[in-house]
């Protein structure tokens, strides 16, 4: 019995065996035959057990080429620059260049922006409204809602990943400042950086300015010191047209078949207003007549040339209610000035005009390069502004805008003295608003007035010789930053997919205006309709008529149910100078409901007219807790002042651990801030020195030790005991110098009340990165013949800050 049921056992394991034997051979028969017929999507080679039986395909993995004969992309985007400015539209600002491309192409004359900074090159990044984009204002005053988080959404696909997935090369040069601030930080997050959202390169700056002598410089992902000084006849329209050539001509050392989108975006005409003296000296005495006359000869030079039609009325320069108008954006009257701020102010709109045409002769080296290289015939170069001139000067104008941030006033008599240097880099300058309203004639207001035109309606002007017939001539079609993509996506025989990475896009907000290139120059627009809103503005055209609320940015008056609604018909009024709403009452309906229609197909509520100061109050994320302690170490890159220990408006230590191994040990220990406002702790004729430069103003605040270093181990620092607060914010109190805990120098001193630079002069140990905070010593600074082995800051309490002057400083500097 035993010996049959083993037997048993053994027969069923043999035939268990080979059932499963036979199981594997037809398993994998079969995943061989499927490994022939199964394969990645889009693969369609044949896989089968042995690569002399299989079929590659290497289509399914070589990047995509462009469209045989795609056009290169230049794309010059300047700021601050109203339609009144530029030679082409019958400016007194000299721009050859762009006459140049002019005069081979065409030029728009109603081509509108967003009215400010970031939400425009949003637009021009993915082809959607501002705030579909996150993009409600600038990055610096994000707020958690959908239309004003400040960033892209995964679908908005920027329009340069598609370029590049469909076989461009891609760069953007200059400025971005479509960061969010906590992530402009050697540490931060990198996903809303260029090289993240399909540019190949980047080469330029990530804030809303920089001083164009010291320029805060980022390659690619990381941080950089300029390549030059000043006095070796560095500036920064130069260095990033150098950059642009390089780039372009290293892609063509490989993949000269390749076509190009270059985005490029010079610190120009933004400020600081940093010309070279000899572009300054081209126009001494040509605007002596002062803004009140400029404006009415522009306007009139802007007829001849076919810019506006005859019968264009001229806006006044002070056109809001007094009710309704921001005082810092008055205009002065001209003939109410005295003689030295004539000459002053005169001087600066010189500045203004050599610093724009400097950086339009920069440009004008790219398209050398792109004639005599052959690439010119086929490429599209787009010459536009971001927004309307800026107002953010003030009546007054400044020398050092970093004292009008501040809250502190500027003096005539300590302008003047920077009157023959004023664009160099003694200087960080800033026209008055009378400019502002006469670079942006014929329209009302500037810069941040999305209502009016004088905010939206800028330069733009395209030439493309292989793709453009006409040539010369001008185009008024009603057009809008956003209509850029739609554009160039049709040159380029190229369309934005409707899922992309897996995530369904919305759709362009813009419309082509490819079918202006060669149509009747008085065609009718294909665009509908465009609704504007920035920090509480708000307007909307619509087939030719435009309706406009009454509201100063940044007012904080709210009631927004109350809001007057002006009504123009820009179709035949082209400066919005008469006002038709009581004469067409249902038309401004029409109009207003089709803004709220507007508002919510783009994501545009909540409306925020919140001063400056309130929004700098609204609490953001960042992925760094709040500390009261800071160590830093030397051979860092500099700390920008976003992300750095915030000593404004409170007590605070710097200790240095310092070991010293040469008697003429000197240099930087630890720098923070430039020229216009900063501190900086280091040693100088074996002396320890702390200063704090407050708002460039001579003399400095110094603290000199009364004993000398000699070689050995020390902690060398200072400390600042905040009393109170001065007239103007300032903190006042007492500092201390030690060495080891030895006090070696004391004495009053007053910090100032918001950020030191405009800038971003980031915080150094060890050096003093670009423009040095004190003029006891050159930049860079670097210490030597010693260790430097860390800077401890420690900041103690709950700060006292000035909300309104921090606010100022950074909704000015966009």
């Amino acid at each position: 019995m035993k010996t049959h049921n083993f037997k048993a056992k053994v027969l069923t394991s043999i035939l268990l065996c080979g059932t499963l034997f036979t199981l594997m051979l037809s398993c994998a028969d079969q995943a061989n035959k499927e490994s022939e017929t199964k394969h990645d999507e889009g693969f369609n080679g044949k896989i089968a057990l042995d690569i002399r039986d299989s079929e590659s395909d290497w289509d399914a993995f070589t990047p995509k080429s462009a469209p045989e004969g795609a056009p290169n992309i230049l794309f010059v985007l300047y700021d601050d620059t109203g339609l009144g400015a530029w030679s082409p539209y019958g400016g007194r600002i000299n721009m050859p260049t762009m006459e140049r491309l002019a005069e081979n192409g065409l030029t728009y004359t109603q081509w509108h922006t967003t009215a400010l900074c970031s939400p425009t090159r949003s637009t021009i990044l993915t082809g959607r409204n501002h705030h579909l984009n996150g993009m409600a204002s600038i990055t610096e005053t994000a707020d958690g809602y959908p239309g004003s988080n400040g960033r892209v959404p995964d679908d908005c696909a920027p329009f340069a990943q598609i370029l590049r997935d469909n076989g461009w090369s891609t760069f953007w040069i200059g400025k971005n400042h479509n960061v969010p601030e906590q992530d402009v930080a050697p540490g931060g997050s990198r996903s809303e950086w260029p090289t993240q959202i399909g540019f190949d390169r980047f080469y330029g700056f990530l804030g809303g300015e920089t001083n164009n002598w010291y320029p805060d410089l980022v390659e690619d992902n990381h941080f950089i010191e300029a390549p030059a000084t000043p006095e070796e006849g560095y500036h920064l329209s130069k260095d990033l047209a150098d950059k642009a050539i390089s780039m372009l001509r290293n892609k063509n050392a490989t993949n000269p078949s390749k076509p190009f989108y270059m985005w490029f975006n010079p610190g120009a005409n933004h400020a600081p207003h940093h010309s070279p003296a000899e572009y300054t000296a081209k126009y001494k005495g040509k605007f002596d007549d002062g803004y009140d006359a400029y404006r009415d000869w522009v306007v009139n030079n802007m007829k001849s040339k076919g810019i506006l039609p005859e019968d264009t009325g001229m806006a006044d320069f002070n056109p809001m209610p007094e009710n309704m108008a921001n005082p810092a954006d008055y205009v002065r009257p001209w003939d109410e000035l005295n003689k030295d701020e004539k000459r002053l102010f005169s001087r600066m709109a010189e500045v203004y005009a050599g610093f724009s045409e400097y950086t339009d002769a920069q440009v004008g080296r790219i398209i050398d390069y792109l004639e005599k290289t052959g690439q010119l015939e086929n490429t599209i170069v787009l010459y536009a502004a971001d927004n309307g001139a800026s107002g953010e000067g003030s009546p007054n104008g400044s020398v050092n805008e970093n004292k009008f941030f501040n809250g502190y006033p500027d003096s005539l008599e300590e302008n003047l003295k920077y009157i023959d240097v004023l664009g160099g880099p003694d200087t960080y300058n800033h026209f008055p608003t009378g400019w502002a309203a006469a670079f942006s004639a014929p329209f009302k207001m500037f810069k941040r007035y999305s209502q009016y035109a004088g905010g939206t309606n800028d330069p733009l002007v395209i030439s493309w010789p292989k793709g453009i017939k006409a040539k010369g001539e001008i185009r008024h079609q009603y057009h809008h930053s956003t209509d850029i993509v739609p554009t160039l996506l049709e040159a380029c025989g190229v369309e934005m997919p409707e899922v992309y990475n897996g995530v369904k896009q919305t759709p362009l907000s813009g419309v082509s205006m490819k079918y202006s290139f060669d149509a009747d120059p008085n065609a009718k627009t294909q665009k509908e309709v465009q609704y504007y809103c920035m920090l509480g503005t708000r307007g909307i055209w619509k087939d030719g008529w435009k309706a406009a609320a009454v509201h100063s940015p940044l007012s904080g008056k709210s009631g927004f149910d109350e809001d007057v609604w002006e009504l123009y018909h820009v179709a035949e009024d082209r400066s919005e100078n008469n006002n038709l709403a009581e004469q067409y009452p249902e038309k401004l309906k029409e109009l207003i409901d089709e803004w709220f229609k507007q508002a919510e197909i783009n994501k545009v509520l909540p409306l925020d007219d919140r001063s400056a100061a309130e929004i700098l109050g609204t609490e953001r994320p960042s992925q760094e807790v709040k500390k009261d302690r800071y160590v830093y170490y030397p051979n860092t890159a500099p700390v920008p002042e976003g992300v750095a220990v915030n000593v404004r408006g409170r007590n605070y230590k710097i200790l240095a651990n310092v070991e010293i191994d040469d008697t003429k040990a000197e240099g930087v220990i630890f720098a923070h801030g430039s020229r216009f406002g900063g501190h900086s702790l280091f040693i100088k004729d074996q002396k320890l020195h702390y200063v704090y430069n407050f708002l460039g103003i001579k003399p400095e605040q110094v603290f000199v030790s009364n004993t000398k270093l000699k070689p050995g181990k020390y902690t060398l620092g200072m400390e600042f005991n905040r009393v109170s607060a001065g007239e103007y914010g300032e903190s006042m109190g007492n500092t201390k110098l030690y060495i080891n805990e030895t006090v070696v120098a004391e004495g009053p001193m007053k910090t100032q009340p918001a950020k030191f630079t405009l800038s971003g002069d980031g915080l150094c140990v060890g050096y003093d990165s670009g423009d040095a905070v004190s003029e006891l010593y050159q930049s860079p600074g670097e210490f030597e013949g010693g260790t430097i082995q860390g800077v401890g800051v420690t900041v103690e309490g709950k700060p006292y800050i000035d909300l309104e002057a921090e606010a100022k400083r950074i909704m000015m500097s966009q």
